[in-house]
C-alpha cells in the first residue's frame, strides 16, 4: 500500500506535511497508511483567511442559497462513496459500520439543504418566535432575529466516525453562513481527508468556506475570539482540557462539547421474554456492542433488566455474541472489524479490566481469541460482556467507559431503582426503554429526562421504522448534559442557531418590516389600483394591499351553510342555547362561514400569477359574527420566499372586520406564485 501524505488544506491551498510527522497505520494489519503533520501551518493566517474571505462570501447568500450548496455537496459525495469505503476498511470498520458513518454523514448533510429550503427564508435573516407588542398603540414592537457570526468555527472531530462526524458539523455551520477550520482525529485522518478533498475539488464552496487541518491545532485556539465557536467531539479528559484553555475563557469564546458517556438502556417490566420487546432489545443490545467494533459514543455500555429477567436476557446477549464473527472488515463474513488502532484496544483493555474488578465477565476472552485476521497486528477484540451482581455498590460500572464491545448487565428491583441505576452515568448522550406499556414511558420520562440527552423508546408499534438506539437523527438534538458534555448538535434549525447570534430588535413596525423583509402590523400599506392576485411574484411589494368591499351576514346564509355542510352546531341553529352560552350573543355564524366569505371577497377569479392557495396559518376567531354585522377584508403582501425558477411562496396577512372596524377573525394565507 502506498504510504499517502495527508495535506492540509490552508488560506486556499493545500500545504503537505511538515517537519515531524506521524505515521498512521491500519487497524487491521499495523501497516502504514499515511504520514501526518501540521508544522508550519500559519494558523494566525488561517483564521484571518476564514473571517476576512470565507465568512464574507458565505453571508452574502441566502440560506437558500447555502442550502443548494448543501445538497450538491452532499450528491457530489454519494456519487465517489466508493472510494471512501475503500479507505474505511483500514480504519477497522466493516461494510456496513462505513455505510453509518459515510452514507450517515451525506444523509445528514440532504436533511440540513432540505431544512434549508423548507424551514429557513431566502434571506440572510432569521426571524425567531412572534412579534411582540411592546407598546398599547402598536407603533412600538419587539421581535428576535438571528445572523451569522462574522468569525470561524473550529470543528475538533472524533476518531471513530471520521466523514458522519465532519459533516454533521459542516452542514449546520454553512447553513448559518459561517465558515469552517476542520481538525479530524489523527488516527483515521486519511478518510476524512478525502473526503474532505472531493467537497474542495466540487467547486461548489467559496473561497475561504473550509479549511483543514492534518494534524494538531497548534495555536489556533489562542486566536479566537468571542465571534467564533469551537465544536468539539471526543473524550470528557480532552473536552476539559480545552475548555480551560485561557483564551477561550477571556473571550467567552462558545463551545460546545458532544463527549463520550456512559449511555444506559432499561428493559422495562412488561417486556419479559417472548414479547416482541424483549427480542428488539436483545437485537439492539448486539448491534451497540458489536457496531464500529463498539466505538461509538451512543453505545450501550449499561443493560439494566428486571431482577426475574437477568439470566434470560445474560443467556440471550451471550448467544447472539457467540454467533458474530469478528476479522477483516474486507470479509463479508465478518461481523465486527477492529478497533481504530491498537493504542485504542489497549486503552479498551484496561478500561475492562477496571469493570471486570467489581463484575463478572459472562461473554468474551481477548486472551483466549482467534480473530479472523491478524490479531497480532491488527486492533481485533472480541465483544466482552459483564454481569454486575451490586449495582448499588458498583462504582467502576457507572463511572468508567470501556469504548469500544463492552457492556454490563445489572438488575433492578423497580422501576424507581432502575431509573437511578440509568442516572448513575451523570449524565448522557441517550438512554433507551424497551416496554409497550406508556406509563413506563412516562416515568422515564419524568425521572431520566433531565439526565440524558435523547430519551429513545422502543416497542412493537415503532417496530423496523425506529432508528435504533445509538442512531442520532439530524432533525433531533445529539448531546446531553453533565459528563455528555453539556453541549448538543444537530437538532434541525437549532444546530444552526449556534453558529448564530441571537438579537432582540426594538423598533417601529415600518422599521421592522425594513430589517426583517416581512410585512409588520401597523407598518406602511401600498395601496395600488391592481389587485395584488395580478402580480407575478417578482412584481409583488411587500405590504402590498388590498381592502374588500363589504358583504353582509344573514341568518338565511347561517342555515344555508348548517343544511349544506352538516355544521348543526347549536351556537349557529339554537337561539336560546347560544345565548345561553358566555362566549355568543346568539346565533352566531360558522367560522368558516366568515373564512368562505372572505375568499369570496378578495379572491380575483380569473386565471393569473396566483397558481394555488395550499393551506393557512395561525388563524383565530376573535369576535362572534351575529346576524346583519357586515364583513370586510384586509388582505396584505406579507413575506415572499423564493422556491425555484418557476415559482414562489408568498405568505399573506388576513384581517376579518365587521362594520365597527373590529376584527372578527385572522389568518396568514399562502398561495404559490409565479414569477
Amino acid at each position: 500500500m502506498t504510504v499517502m501524505q495527508l495535506e492540509s488544506y490552508a488560506a486556499g491551498r493545500w500545504v503537505a506535511p511538515a517537519g515531524r510527522t506521524t505515521r498512521l497505520v491500519s487497524a487491521v494489519t499495523g501497516e502504514p497508511v499515511a504520514e501526518i503533520g501540521s508544522a508550519g501551518l500559519d494558523f494566525a493566517a488561517m483564521a484571518r483567511h476564514a473571517r476576512e474571505v470565507g465568512g464574507p462570501a458565505l453571508r452574502t447568500l441566502t440560506f437558500h442559497q447555502r442550502a443548494a450548496i448543501l445538497k450538491g455537496l452532499a450528491q457530489y459525495l454519494n456519487e465517489r462513496r466508493d472510494a471512501l469505503y475503500e479507505l474505511s476498511y483500514e480504519t477497522g470498520a466493516t461494510k456496513a459500520d462505513s455505510m453509518i458513518d459515510i452514507d450517515g454523514g451525506i444523509g445528514t448533510m440532504f436533511v440540513y439543504a432540505s431544512k434549508g429550503r423548507r424551514e429557513l427564508p431566502d434571506d440572510v435573516v432569521y426571524v425567531d418566535g412572534a412579534l411582540e407588542q411592546l407598546a398599547r398603540d402598536g407603533k412600538f414592537v419587539g421581535q428576535h432575529i438571528a445572523t451569522s457570526l462574522h468569525g470561524v468555527a473550529v470543528h475538533i472531530n472524533a476518531f471513530n466516525f471520521p466523514v458522519w462526524g465532519m459533516l454533521e458539523k459542516l452542514a449546520p455551520t454553512l447553513l448559518a453562513g459561517v465558515p469552517a477550520i476542520v481538525k479530524p482525529a489523527s488516527a483515521t485522518a486519511w478518510l476524512a481527508e478525502a473526503a474532505f478533498r472531493m467537497m474542495v475539488e466540487s467547486g461548489l464552496l467559496p473561497e475561504g468556506a473550509v479549511q483543514l487541518v492534518a494534524g494538531n491545532l497548534g495555536d489556533l485556539l489562542d486566536r479566537l475570539d468571542g465571534q467564533d465557536v469551537v465544536s468539539f467531539t471526543g473524550s470528557a479528559a480532552t473536552a476539559t482540557m480545552l475548555r480551560a484553555n485561557p483564551n477561550l475563557i477571556r473571550n467567552s469564546v462558545r463551545f460546545h462539547a458532544e463527549q463520550d458517556s456512559l449511555n444506559a438502556t432499561v428493559l422495562g417490566p412488561d417486556a419479559a421474554p417472548g414479547t416482541p420487546e424483549f427480542d428488539a432489545f436483545v437485537r439492539e443490545v448486539h448491534r451497540e456492542m458489536t457496531a464500529k467494533a463498539g466505538q461509538k459514543c451512543t453505545a450501550i455500555r449499561r443493560i439494566i433488566v428486571p431482577a426475574a429477567h437477568r439470566d434470560a436476557a445474560i443467556e440471550a446477549i451471550a448467544d447472539r455474541l457467540a454467533r458474530t464473527v469478528v476479522g477483516n472488515p474486507r470479509d463479508e463474513a465478518t461481523r465486527m472489524g477492529a478497533l481504530a488502532s491498537l493504542a485504542q484496544r489497549q486503552s479498551v483493555l484496561e478500561q475492562a479490566r477496571l469493570i471486570g474488578a467489581e463484575t463478572r465477565r459472562v461473554f468474551g476472552d481477548p486472551d483466549a481469541f482467534a480473530a479472523g485476521a491478524d490479531a497480532r497486528a491488527g486492533a481485533f477484540l472480541p465483544p466482552m460482556l459483564f454481569a454486575c451482581d451490586d449495582p448499588d455498590g458498583a462504582r467502576a460500572v457507572h463511572e468508567v467507559e470501556a469504548f469500544g464491545p463492552v457492556s454490563t448487565v445489572m438488575a433492578y428491583r423497580d422501576l424507581d431503582h432502575a431509573f437511578a441505576l440509568a442516572n448513575r452515568g451523570k449524565g448522557s448522550l441517550v438512554a433507551s426503554v424497551f416496554t409497550h406499556d406508556p406509563a413506563v414511558a412516562r416515568a422515564a420520562v419524568l425521572a431520566c429526562g433531565a439526565h440524558h440527552g435523547r430519551l429513545y423508546f422502543a416497542d412493537r408499534d415503532s417496530g423496523k421504522s425506529a432508528t435504533g438506539h445509538g442512531s442520532p437523527l439530524p432533525h433531533m438534538v445529539h448531546g446531553g448534559p453533565g459528563r455528555a458534555g453539556g453541549g448538543e448538535e444537530l437538532g434541525g434549525i437549532r444546530g444552526v442557531m449556534h453558529y448564530m447570534q441571537r438579537t432582540a430588535i426594538q423598533a417601529s413596525p415600518d422599521l421592522m418590516t425594513g430589517i426583517t423583509r416581512s410585512w409588520t402590523a401597523g407598518s406602511r400599506m401600498v395601496l395600488k389600483d391592481a389587485h395584488p392576485f395580478r402580480m407575478r411574484f417578482d412584481e409583488l411589494e411587500i405590504g402590498h394591499t388590498l381592502e374588500t368591499a363589504a358583504r353582509q351576514v344573514s341568518l338565511a346564509d347561517i342555515e344555508h351553510f348548517a343544511e349544506f355542510t352538516g355544521d348543526n352546531f347549536y351556537a349557529h341553529m339554537d337561539e336560546e342555547a347560544a345565548k345561553a352560552n358566555p362566549f355568543f350573543p346568539g346565533r352566531v355564524a360558522h367560522g368558516y362561514l366568515i373564512l368562505s366569505f372572505a375568499a369570496g371577497l378578495f379572491v380575483d377569479p380569473a386565471p393569473g400569477p396566483v397558481l394555488a392557495n395550499y393551506g393557512l396559518d395561525n388563524l383565530r376567531f376573535m369576535k362572534p359574527v351575529s346576524p346583519g354585522d357586515t364583513l370586510k377584508v384586509r388582505l396584505t403582501a406579507k413575506q415572499k420566499t423564493r422556491r425555484n425558477d418557476d415559482y414562489g411562496e408568498v405568505r399573506w396577512d388576513v384581517a376579518v372586520t365587521n362594520q365597527d372596524g373590529e376584527q372578527v377573525a385572522g389568518y396568514e394565507l399562502l398561495t404559490m406564485n409565479a414569477m
